[in-house]
């Protein structure tokens, strides 16, 4: 796994499902531009590796999460279980949708509650959280 932590400001970790991987790495792309280490799975994790161990590593270390939502990531078990770790962990979790609105997506009966609680962002929207990624970035430089 390509993770070093000596070498980052603030890890973030981004759950999607497989179909939206191309959109996954334009948003760990920005996450990089701004600062934050992102960890995408099919980016960081080795060929051969055991990519449960991996992601399990990474969640552990996550500073916070963002999860890409469509409406077939709803039937990915692994977004599922990621998105358990991180609400176990109490990191923040950042819920960003395509091809849905916010209240679709609170409607839909799969949505956990303690995620339609959250402020949940479209992707068109993402600026706002890489602004404030940004943000802590700098603050945890300074520290």
């Amino acid at each position: 796994m390509n993770m070093s932590p000596e070498s980052h400001n603030r890890l973030v970790f981004v759950s999607h499902s497989g179909e939206d991987t191309w959109i996954a790495r334009q948003i760990a792309r920005e996450i990089s531009s701004v600062g934050g280490q992102p960890f995408l799975d099919e980016a960081d994790i080795d060929v051969g590796a055991d990519f449960e161990d991996d992601i399990r590593e990474f969640l552990e270390k996550a500073d916070e999460f963002v999860v890409l939502f469509t409406p077939w990531a709803f039937e990915r078990p692994y977004v599922w279980a990621e998105i358990g770790a991180a609400w176990l962990r109490q990191i923040p979790i950042v819920v960003v949708l395509l091809g849905m609105t916010p209240m679709e997506f609170q409607a839909h009966p799969n949505a956990p509650v303690f995620l339609k609680k959250r402020d949940i962002i479209k992707l068109n929207d993402i600026d706002e959280y890489l602004d404030q990624l940004k943000s802590r970035v700098i603050d945890e430089a300074k520290s």
